[in-house]
C-alpha cells in the first residue's frame, strides 16, 4: 500500500483541538480529509486550530473541504482558526476570498 501524501496529526490542549495538516492536500486524498474532519468535528473542543506550517500544496477541492469545515463549526458553536499558513498557500487564500475565514479575529483593546 502507498504511502499517502496526506499527513495529519491531532492533539488536544487547555480546551483546544489542533490538527496539524502537512504534505498535498487535493482531490487524490479527499475522502481521507473528509473523514479526518468529521472526526474532528464530533470530538472538537471549544476550539479547532487548522495547523498548516507543513502543507506543501492545496486544490480547489481541499479549499472546498476547509469552508465546509468551517460551516460545520460554526454550526456547533465551535471557533476555529487557521495558523501558520505557508505564503504560496495564503497567496490562494487571498485570491479565493476565504482568508477573512480562516483568521482568528484580532481582540479590540
Amino acid at each position: 500500500m502507498a504511502k499517502s501524501k496526506l499527513e495529519l496529526r491531532t492533539e488536544h490542549a487547555e480546551g483546544r483541538t489542533i490538527m496539524h495538516v502537512g504534505g498535498e492536500f487535493d482531490l487524490e486524498v479527499a475522502s481521507q480529509m473528509r473523514a479526518a474532519l468529521h472526526s474532528l468535528i464530533e470530538q472538537a473542543d471549544s476550539r479547532v486550530t487548522l495547523d498548516l506550517r507543513q502543507l506543501k500544496y492545496i486544490d480547489s477541492t481541499g479549499i472546498g473541504i476547509l469552508i465546509s469545515l468551517i460551516k460545520a463549526l460554526h454550526a456547533r458553536g465551535v471557533s476555529f482558526d487557521v495558523v501558520h499558513i505557508p505564503p504560496h498557500i495564503r497567496k490562494l487564500f487571498d485570491m479565493t476570498g476565504i482568508t477573512p475565514f480562516l483568521m482568528k479575529p484580532e481582540s479590540s483593546i
